[in-house]
């Protein structure tokens, strides 16, 4: 509904704040109101009215009472920021709107990259120099000379620099040198180079052939996607370099087909993209690795490819179960303006929307990155009302809908893409020159923002902090944003993965008597169940018990998908049990941009959504309301963390689906009652996680009318606050992180949602004095008033409680009573207990 100016009769904008009042403003004769927040739209409007009738509505009339409040910032302290840099008429315009604040400005610039020797003075192939100053490389920087040499001489590399410094070069050419020097005449694959997906596989694909064919080497890509002709021409004639990727690997060496006898000539495996692998999927390439080394003929040198990581070396070290050397290095491109921005006066989502249509109405190419599937949908949704050019790109869409959107943005048929991290990676998607993104770890947006201005042309990226408590600290520490580099993680000892791992190891090829010593507990274990067999003193897989088993197992999570169907058509997946909060009967579920309504979901007794159409001005989306409960099974370490006992265990956790509530698209608020299901939707699982008994707020409690309440809420919200809070300290793993309290029992569970583990729990739990100190000041600093919170201190967005039972001044005791260290100590959860998720 359209709002007119009483003043000049243009369009009003009527926003909610982040601390829960309305702001009404006009853009084009600058008047603007803040008045209390209402549900009702209409309402707020004629308020503003009778305001502006009696003369309380003037133009910047609200503006040094937004200073005060830290809603926006000062003008002199923006140009304090720009200082000496000179920034465009779009970028001033943005750090001058008044409709954020503006938590850092800077230049973004890479150290001028050190240069190496001319390319004919390393001692390649003729072919290879002509075909690099075809491409207008006369000279290597100094990371690609130090790579090449050390990959020449069979040394285990990583090759740690940005996103389009030229990496592939350095260890492309190296291993092309090798081959033509040891292997170009002999049959079998010599070298494995290993992407994360097939589209990048096939996205890197021509590059590596044009420096190839120059000196005869053969080259393939054997995946998912490859055709029966294909895969012949690959198994009679096997080409030098074969690109693939961890799933196909894992597949064929445990059917042991006539693919995985290629592997047992292989030299080298060149693994791009490593920072990739983590949690789940890397603690499965980390046996799927040493797989590989066990059937392979030959000592396999490897090579890691990454982005920034924080400490890379002992990362791959583990991954790959070798002892590696580190070359760091930058490449050399365009300067790029990046300006952090909190949406004080709008929420996150119609900031991110807003500098999207700025962007691309001055023909600005953009990428808009999102944390989730839902507001990479959300935003598309809104930005295409504002008339923007733009498709929606995430995992869980159909291939061919992918690499249509990928495309259409190359060829300049559109304007901007609304993305998850999948297009993090290097797939080329052709010229960029702006990169928004909310709220992830800086290694992580660096590697996003190498996508802008890699053509040397002026870059921008936008970081938009969002209605979340760390958005909150960065707003007021903006410096510690570049201090908090992201903890990538695996668990070899996942109990899970390392079961199903030992298994297909078994069906690669038998295990001896003493081999495997590490793993001989669970080996013996599946001895005594039948699913090994002792056979002339080697122990085989019993196929008829586990060929099932392994044929369902997902090396990327595990746990079964959810097919999701739309006019008897499948149009993409979604695992458990995420997908039972999203495809339950009547939730409506977001695709590529448009939503529908679940009309059937077939859990527990087959996977699959059916979905519906919905007209396109329905006014909702929905969210699931959910229980857990957690039961310890084993306790693998306890320590004290200031005076609290804290405990890394092993949990067996039941999650229920018991409703859902319905919010007002735009908005962001719940509308009507809680919607119960007829049948509540169940799933249990087990995982790691952390457990600690928070201390009573005992002054909250003498204070309130509601003890039992107060203190309830409070560990909830401590809850909250300590996930969300914590989450750039551990590497931004809060998205993998679940948590409970239960009741007045001040204990609280923090887990990891992949079943099994993914070590992101671990992470939280080395790094807890720092999770709990940096919690403390999130809640303390909050200018909000409601003793619920807000969602900049104690609300969650996943909150399976719709954000009910929560106190902030509770939690802000509990949290200082940790923080000064008060002794408590591990309690067994009671029954009676209330489970607040």
């Amino acid at each position: 509904m359209k709002f007119p100016c009483p003043k000049c009769k243009s369009k009003l904008e009527i926003q909610k704040t982040f601390n829960k009042k309305m702001h009404i403003s006009c853009s084009n004769c600058e008047i603007e109101d803040l008045l209390e927040f209402s549900k009702n739209i209409d309402e707020v409007f004629l308020e503003f009215l009778s305001r502006f009738d009696v003369g309380l509505v003037t133009k910047k009339g609200i503006l040094e009472g937004l200073k005060n409040e830290g809603i926006i910032r000062d003008e002199k302290e923006i140009k304090d920021m720009i200082a000496k840099n000179n920034p465009d008429k779009i970028t001033e315009e943005i750090l001058f709107s008044k409709k954020d604040y503006i938590s850092q400005y800077k230049v973004l610039k890479n150290p001028e990259p050190k240069m190496g020797s001319n390319v004919e003075d390393v001692g390649i192939d003729e072919s290879i120099i002509d075909h690099l100053k075809n491409i207008g490389v006369e000279q290597f920087y100094k990371f690609q000379e130090e790579a090449i040499e050390e990959i020449s001489f069979g040394e285990n590399v990583i090759i740690e620099a940005p996103t389009a410094s030229g990496k592939t070069e350095a260890f492309l050419i190296p291993i092309i040198q090798k081959i033509k020097k040891e292997g170009r005449d002999t049959k079998g694959v010599f070298a494995l180079f290993v992407y994360p997906t097939k589209a990048l596989s096939r996205d890197q694909l021509p590059k590596i052939l044009k420096f190839a064919e120059k000196i005869g080497i053969s080259v393939q890509v054997f995946d998912g996607d490859t055709d029966q002709i294909e895969r012949r021409v690959i198994l009679e004639n096997p080409p030098h370099i074969l690109i693939t990727n961890f799933d196909v690997l894992h597949y064929h060496l445990w059917h042991q087909t006539k693919f995985s006898s290629l592997l047992l000539t292989i030299k080298a495996v060149i693994v791009d993209e490593t920072h990739v692998y983590s949690g789940i999927f890397g603690t499965n390439v980390h046996y799927i690795i040493k797989r590989l080394k066990r059937i392979c003929n030959n000592k396999i040198q490897f090579v890691a490819a990454s982005a920034t990581l924080d400490d890379a070396k002992n990362f791959c070290e583990q991954l790959f179960g070798v002892k590696m050397k580190i070359i760091r290095g930058f490449g050399k491109k365009g300067q790029t303006d990046f300006v952090m921005l909190f949406p004080s006066l709008r929420t996150q989502r119609a900031l991110m929307v807003d500098l999207t249509k700025k962007m691309t109405e001055i023909n600005h190419k953009t990428m808009v990155f999102n944390n989730s599937h839902l507001n990479s949908e959300l935003l598309a949704i809104q930005a295409k009302k504002q008339k923007v050019n733009i498709k929606v790109h995430r995992a869980g869409l159909m291939v061919n809908y992918r690499k249509s959107v990928e495309q259409e943005f190359k060829n300049d048929k559109l304007q901007a893409i609304s993305c998850t991290p999948t297009l993090e990676l290097g797939i080329d998607v052709g010229n960029v020159d702006c990169v928004i993104s909310s709220t992830i770890p800086v290694n992580r947006l660096i590697q996003r923002i190498g996508r802008a201005a890699r053509k040397g042309q002026r870059g921008y990226a936008f970081l938009a902090l969002g209605n979340d408590p760390i958005s909150q600290y960065y707003k007021n520490h903006p410096e510690d944003y570049f201090e908090d580099v992201e903890k990538i993680y695996i668990d070899p000892k996942n109990p899970f993965v390392e079961e199903f791992q030992i298994l297909a190891m078994a069906c690669d090829k038998p295990i001896s008597k003493h081999e495997l010593i590490e793993h001989d507990i669970v080996i013996q274990e599946h001895l005594k169940q039948g699913n090994l067999i002792l056979s002339n003193n080697r122990i085989i897989p019993n196929l008829d018990k586990i060929t099932k088993l392994l044929n369902e197992y997902s090396i990327r999570g595990i746990g079964k998908s959810v097919d999701i169907f739309l006019n008897e058509k499948k149009v993409g997946d979604r695992i458990l049990p995420i997908a039972l909060e999203e495809l339950h009967k009547d939730a409506i579920y977001f695709l590529a941009g448009t939503r529908y309504r679940v009309k059937e979901f077939g859990y527990p007794k087959r996977n699959f959504a059916k979905l519906e159409r919905i007209s396109r001005d329905y006014p909702y989306y929905t969210k699931a309301l959910t229980e857990e409960w957690p039961t310890i099974e084993t306790i693998y370490e306890r320590r004290k963390v200031y005076g609290m006992e804290v405990a890394f265990c092993k949990l067996h956790i039941q999650k229920k689906i018991y409703g859902y509530v319905n919010i007002e698209l735009g908005q962001e608020v719940t509308q009507g009652q809680k919607v119960l299901l007829d049948i509540p939707l169940e799933y249990d699982f087990i995982t790691k996680g952390i457990v600690f008994h928070a201390p009573k707020p005992i002054k909250e409690i003498e204070k309130s009318e509601e003890p039992e309440y107060t203190e309830a809420s409070g560990y909830h919200a401590t809850e909250h606050v300590v996930i969300e809070g914590s989450n750039m300290i551990t590497g931004g793993v809060s998205q993998d992180l679940g948590g409970i309290s239960l009741g007045t029992s001040g204990l609280i569970f923090i887990y990891d949602g992949a079943i099994g583990g993914s070590g992101a729990s671990k992470a939280l739990f080395d790094r807890f004095e720092s999770a709990l100190e940096r919690s403390m000041f999130i809640v303390k600093e909050c200018p909000c008033k409601n003793k619920a919170g807000c969602p900049r201190c104690t609300f969650s967005y996943r909150c399976g409680n719709n954000n009910e039972f929560l106190d902030k001044y509770s939690s802000l005791e509990i949290l200082q009573r940790i923080n000064d260290g008060e002794d408590t100590i591990l309690v067994e959860p009671s029954e009676g207990d209330r489970p607040f998720v």
